[in-house]
């Protein structure tokens, strides 16, 4: 599947992934924590879906995101990045799309669906909404 935004649109969305190396390459540009060569090697083809923005002009993948999680009872959005050339397109909402529609599309009732928000008033227009004070937001890294 992709989608295009009309017909002067560089940009067209696909569901799928980056490679390793655009991976990596998007989350340093767009300022993320890097990822071990190792993880992202291992960790990209157990995403449970993916999606893409590629310029067209370039043929190059200029924005990301993805699902993880059990395909059953939870599922986190993970590794939104528009490299900062592209943004203020409109890129980050339409990879939000494309994976909002995914787990309407295939989610069980009463899934539950999270994410790391790093961006102020995003992810609300998504129904997304903080969990405290019921719950906090909490990580660790292997080392």
């Amino acid at each position: 599947m992709s989608e295009r935004h009309d017909g002067t649109d560089p940009y067209i969305l696909r569901e799928g992934l980056p490679d390793p190396e655009t991976f990596a390459a998007l989350r340093d540009a767009a300022g993320m924590t890097a990822r071990s060569p190792e993880g992202v090697e291992r960790g990209l083809p157990n995403s449970l879906y993916g999606a893409i923005a590629v310029y067209e002009p370039a043929d190059e993948v200029v924005g990301m995101g993805r699902i993880v999680g059990d395909d059953g009872m939870v599922y986190q959005i993970s590794d939104m990045a528009v490299h900062p050339d592209h943004q203020g397109r409109g890129l980050g909402t339409r990879i939000m799309e494309l994976l909002k529609s995914h787990i309407e599309e295939t989610a069980p009732p009463g899934a539950y669906v999270n994410l790391m928000a790093d961006v102020d008033d995003f992810y609300e227009r998504f129904g997304y909404e903080e969990t405290r004070p019921a719950s906090k937001g909490m990580y660790r890294r292997t080392e």
